[in-house]
């Protein structure tokens, strides 16, 4: 199933609402479903979803590569790099144009090193490392090889810029907006996210969960 996630729904969610109506409407105690990739509870966009005997097909999924619109804010910073968390430190961006920032893309291309998020799914010691930087507890984390294929500039008004990028397996959007902030001597944070492709998927035509429950329920019946 190719699902459009909502705002501020986590994946999980996406995924629980959907084995509960498969359950409900096909008077099944047990039905296996699990999704190819998680999104951050403020991405929006493509999640795909399994059911039954495809969940064995979820990890050739989550290795094709992903395409994601993006909007950046300079001139400020987060600890979690998005807006889940608040404004830590401001910094000057009269400097910047889109041709700077255009400039410093390239360094951003092919494999590189990216540190992750301590906002992150990434498990520690068993830990998810979001609930040890909510605790307050200090995270360190390790770089990783990742693969950016594709950066494009769609806009840049007011500071807040537009991005379409194509990228490989393990790649943190907000991650790379935070470095885009240090690249340019400046700071920056991701104010929104769209996961629009997974390989050959595409966000457009998909259904949000809300959608695809109503979907099983008119079939089913009929």
């Amino acid at each position: 199933m190719l699902v459009d996630k909502p705002l501020n729904w986590t994946s999980f969610q996406a995924v629980s609402k959907i084995r509960y109506t498969l359950k409900n409407e096909l008077k099944e105690k047990k039905i296996k479903v699990g999704h190819a990739g998680t999104l951050d509870p403020l991405a929006t966009g493509l999640l795909i979803i399994c059911v039954g005997k495809m969940t064995k097909e979820i990890h050739t999924f989550m290795g094709q590569e992903k395409e994601y619109i993006a909007q950046v804010k300079f001139g400020s910073t987060t600890p979690s790099y998005d807006l889940e968390s608040d404004i830590n430190q401001t910094f000057p961006t009269a400097h910047i144009t889109e041709q700077s920032i255009a400039a410093v893309l390239p360094q951003f291309l092919g494999e590189i090193e990216q540190l992750p998020p301590i906002f992150s799914a990434i498990k520690q010691g068993g830990v998810r490392l979001y609930k040890k930087a909510r605790a307050g507890e200090e995270v360190v984390v390790a770089s990783r090889d990742i693969f950016i294929r594709e950066i494009e500039i769609l806009s840049f008004v007011e500071q807040e810029l537009i991005i379409r990028v194509t990228c490989g397996k393990g790649t943190y959007i907000r991650s790379l907006a935070h470095d885009l902030g240090l690249a340019l001597n400046s700071g920056a944070h991701l104010t929104g996210l769209r996961r629009t492709k997974i390989g050959s998927y595409s966000v457009e035509g998909a259904k949000d969960p809300i959608q695809w429950c109503d979907h099983f329920e008119n079939t089913i019946e009929s």
